[in-house]
This record gives C-alpha cells, structure tokens and sequence, in this order.
C-alpha cells in the first residue's frame, strides 16, 4: 500500500496531520506493508525571511486581519497541536521561507532519511523556535540525524534539488491540490486536510480490503476553522 503525503514544514495544519496520521498508522495492522512518500508542496514561495516581525504580525499583515485575531487563530492551532502532544511556539517562532528546507528535505530522501527530517524539521519550527530557513542552521540540524554538513551547506548554496520541488508541487497542482496536508492512498483514496487518527485508520483499512476491486474514491474533509487562508484542516496557497 502506498501513502503519498503533500506537506510545507510552514504550514501547521501538516505537523498536526502528519501526527494523525502515525497514529493511526501504528494501529494499522498491516502497516509493515505500508510505503510512505512525501512531496514537498509550497503554499508561498514569495514568503520573506528576516522579517523582524513575529508571526502574529506576518499572519496579520499577510491576511489583512487584526493582530489580535491573527493571535487568537494561533491559538487555536496551539490547543489543537496539544490534543496530539505537539508543542507550538507562537509566540517564538520564527517566521520564514521553506523554500531551501524543502529543497534539503530531497537531500535527505535520497540518503534514506527524508521522514526523519521532515520530523526534525517541523520540530525546530514549531517548537524550538530555530529559524529554518537559514542555511548553518539547517545543516546543523541535518548533521544531528547523521546528514553531512558540508553536503547540506552545498545542497543549499546551490539550489540543488529545486528541480525536484518544482516537480512535486506541479503535480499537486495538476492533481487540484490547492492547500496541504493532503494524502492519497493507492493513486484512488483521498484525505484533506489534518483528520483525525480514526478518519486515516478507517481508509487504511477500507483501502486494504478494497485494493484488488473497483471502489469510488472518496474525499474527506474537516471541520472549518474560522479563517479563510487556513480552513478545513489544510492550509492554502497564497
């Protein structure tokens, strides 16, 4: 069985989805059977670095919204992470372009350890507070699960591997991806947006049993967060 999974390390919906989803794929009972493939998809390309402001202030000025509502809907993504025992920083985190940690994420999926950084890396955004979009840190970071430093330094003062971004992101776009996380089970079965561990638990087991017969595919989508950028569990492109 094969799980192909859209994501932005930016976007809070994934880390939150990608957490559903180990959950109920730890009580998939066949999940030694399981591939996982992750494609880089991201929502804003023209997103700034080193923006002095924090990311109340990006998000407000971003979506033309309050400072105080753009804090109340971190928020809620804050209590939300908490329900899957992840630690989100708001008021620390750095905001920034993801444009090289996906392009080292490919880096890492050729040396056999793309789900490791994309685990790491989500982690230093959202709950460490480090800046991944600077290249030392980056490379520090790809050196703590055994990455070379020198050849991340090298992939990111390069462009190497924008090629392969590129390519992930057009074929999302031509599959009508419009906001990630998005999954896809088998090349039939869909999921948007971060769903609760029993939605993925359910199409794991639906898609087994079904595999060798003709099924409609089906689409499931979540409840609505008050917001038009960030809705539906998913967050959207700019």
């Amino acid at each position: 069985m094969k799980i192909e999974i859209w994501f932005d390390f930016v976007c809070p919906f994934c880390y939150i989805g990608k957490r559903y989803f180990e959950i109920a794929l730890d009580q998939f009972e066949h999940k030694e059977d399981v591939e996982v493939v992750f494609h880089g998809f991201q929502l804003d390309p023209y997103a700034k670095k080193n923006t002095g402001m924090n990311i109340h202030q990006v998000s407000s000025s971003k979506h033309g919204i309050s400072y105080e509502k753009a804090k109340a809907r971190n928020d809620q993504f804050k209590q939300k992470a908490k329900t899957v025992g992840l630690d989100y920083q708001f008021d620390t985190m750095i905001p920034t372009n993801s444009y090289d940690a996906l392009r080292l994420s490919y880096y890492a999926k050729e040396k056999g350890k793309m789900q490791e950084f994309i685990a790491l890396i989500m982690k230093a955004h959202f709950t460490d507070s480090l800046d991944i979009g600077d290249h030392a840190t980056l490379a520090r970071l790809a050196s703590d699960i055994g990455l070379d430093a020198g050849e991340a330094l090298d992939v990111l003062e390069n462009n190497k591997y924008s090629e392969n971004l590129a390519a992930d992101r057009a074929e999302g776009l031509k599959i009508g991806i419009q906001g990630v996380p998005f999954f896809i089970v088998n090349n039939k079965y869909t999921i948007s947006g971060a769903q609760p561990s029993e939605v993925f638990l359910e199409l794991l087991q639906q898609a087994w049993k079904e595999d060798y017969h003709s099924t409609k595919a089906k689409e499931h989508k979540s409840e609505p967060l008050s917001d038009e950028y960030c809705s539906d569990g998913t967050c959207k492109l700019s």
